[in-house]
């Protein structure tokens, strides 16, 4: 895709471009360390860069930011090179998801880096966002390193698999991730300790990375998913959450099917692009409570 990019004071200005908006990419649930400022304008931390999105008429604004680093990380972080567009409109033939579709236009897959992925989404099982949110920037703050202030703000990058292969786990335990410390530790020594490679994983086929993921301790069908889709470009991975069950259960199958028969179905009907159905799904079921019990 082709875009007019604008550079200058610091910022990166893209003009006319389409299918990006902040708010849908930000709080869909695919990345933790993304804040809404007061001016709607979101502040985030990728790849040890501190960068500010804004969304202004037909200009996207990315502040702190330059040319260069454009071209090298946020082109592809925010997966500029697809054509959103094409591929809403193959979607939107089902006439459930073209409701989604619209409701969540301006949603992106981000390409998140793998390790911080893993650990994050082991974090994120069994927990709410606000509390994932806040211990991933505990543990960032904690054993992450010093990127730089931004708007009177200090800023810390991912820890490294070294670094949090080094942490006692009851030391973990005080970035307030509670069980899941162990995961994290143990994770992170396999990685560090090149037991497994998460860039080997990402070459494999969609099962087969699917299977190594879950070799992680607390790791599972959900988990696994997530990593594939959001660091692993598996774009025909469906993760199956409370909201993606809730939804294809309200429209598409019978109350009460399994994860794994509801997963199955989300890869066998939209296929190569199950993941993107999946964020659309996703966003305008718990956005709008779709398939949520009346009490």
């Amino acid at each position: 895709m082709k875009y007019n990019i604008m550079e200058g004071n610091n910022k990166v200005i893209i003009e006319g471009i389409k299918d990006f908006d902040p708010v849908h990419i930000f709080e869909c649930g695919q990345c933790f360390r993304w804040n809404k400022e007061d001016d709607n304008s979101f502040t985030g931390v990728a790849f040890e860069r501190v960068l500010n999105v804004k969304s202004e008429d037909d200009k996207i604004i990315l502040s702190n930011t330059n040319l260069e680093d454009f071209n090298n990380i946020w082109y592809n972080y925010f997966d500029l090179e697809r054509d959103y567009g094409e591929m809403k409109e193959e979607l939107s033939e089902d006439e459930i998801l073209k409701e989604a579709v619209k409701f969540g236009s301006g949603i992106r897959i981000l390409k998140q880096e793998p390790f911080e992925t893993l650990i994050s989404f082991i974090i994120s099982a069994n927990n709410a966002i606000p509390r994932i949110k806040s211990s991933i920037e505990r543990l960032s703050k904690r054993y992450g390193k010093y990127i730089g202030e931004y708007n009177g703000k200090d800023y810390y990058a991912f820890p490294t698999a070294e670094a949090l292969s080094k942490v006692d786990v009851e030391e973990l335990k005080e970035t307030k991730i509670g069980f899941r410390a162990k995961y994290v530790s143990s994770a992170a020594k396999r990685v560090y300790n090149g037991e497994a490679d998460l860039n080997d994983i990402k070459t494999l086929d969609t099962d087969e990375a699917r299977e190594k993921l879950m070799e992680f301790q607390g790791v599972g069908p959900k988990v696994s998913d997530c990593i594939l889709l959001f660091a692993m470009e598996k774009y025909d991975a469906f993760p199956i959450d409370v909201w993606v069950k809730r939804i294809m259960e309200y429209f598409y199958l019978k109350e009460d099917t399994s994860m794994k028969k509801i997963q199955r179905y989300g890869e066998e009907k939209f296929k190569d692009l199950a993941g993107f159905a999946q964020q659309y799904l996703f966003y305008y079921a718990r956005e709008l409570g779709i398939g949520k019990k009346k009490k």
